[in-house]
């Protein structure tokens, strides 16, 4: 398996947003298993720090609570340098269960058929390659193509899409192949134009195996930031009460000391 090489990895993820006075907001941004030499999280609201409460999802992800926001302008700023390599993704004895299921973005009873054509008698990596490179080679990326109703069944019969919809019509395949998928929200460096970014996973020969079928930017340079069934899962923000309006956002990813070749065919780890 390729490892990262020392790579080290910087982020940052600015948000602006217009909230209604006791909003409660669920975050989804911080770097979930790598190691970080400096890493700050700031939440401004009513021209003041807010407090941030830190927890993990049913997936480990960190999660991060605002609570009782104050009506007006929040600003959100997280910042994470000098990212290292993180552990092999684990498999736990359950995943194998779970991430075969269908789920809110995933139909994966309505792909059984388009998924034995598309795999044929292939097993393993092979049968993940051949579900990649369906996806990859059927699918446009058309940026504001869709919206977050759209699920492997429009995206399938639409034909285009952004990262998300890339995502869950391959998890949706390789779950309908027997193989295990689940989605991983990631800062990816070299994305454009830059953006969270939504890619698969797939349990195969024992492994957790990152996959893109979008192929817009290195894998060997992804950070992980959460793991789930889809998107509703691994949503940068999620509003628990109130309203939000979204107002600005701006992401950043960097590597140094310099970009990785993408290598689409490699098998590779999510580190």
């Amino acid at each position: 398996m390729p490892e990262t090489g020392g790579m080290e990895r910087h982020v940052r993820a600015w948000m602006r947003a217009e909230v209604q006075e006791g909003t409660d907001v669920a975050l989804l941004v911080a770097v979930s298993d790598a190691p970080v030499a400096e890493e700050t999280l700031s939440v401004r609201a009513g021209g003041a720090e807010h407090p941030v409460t830190e927890t993990r999802d049913r997936f480990g992800s960190r999660l991060h609570l605002l609570h009782g926001l104050p009506g007006g302008e929040v600003e959100i700023v997280y910042d994470a340098r000098g990212i290292g390599e993180a552990p092999a993704p684990r498999v736990l004895e359950a995943d194998s269960v779970l991430h075969l299921r269908p789920s809110r973005y995933c139909e994966v009873d309505e792909f059984t058929r388009s998924a034995q054509e598309i795999v044929g008698e292939r097993e393993g990596i092979e049968a993940l390659d051949a579900v990649v490179d369906w996806v990859h080679g059927h699918l446009d990326y058309v940026p504001g193509s869709s919206t977050i109703t759209d699920s492997a069944r429009s995206t399938f019969v639409a034909r285009r899409g952004v990262c998300r919809d890339f995502a869950h019509l391959t998890a949706t395949l390789l779950r309908a192949a027997g193989i295990p998928a689940r989605c991983a929200s990631v800062y990816a460096p070299g994305l454009s134009p830059m953006d969270f970014h939504l890619v698969v996973e797939a349990l195969v020969e024992g492994e957790w195996l990152v996959v893109d079928a979008t192929h817009l930017a290195p894998r060997a340079s992804m950070v992980r930031i959460a793991t789930g069934q889809d998107a509703a899962d691994t949503a940068f923000m999620t509003t628990l009460a109130g309203d939000v309006a979204l107002t600005g956002i701006q992401v950043t990813a960097v590597v140094d000391p310099e970009l990785p070749r993408e290598r689409p065919g490699e098998r590779r780890a999510l580190r």
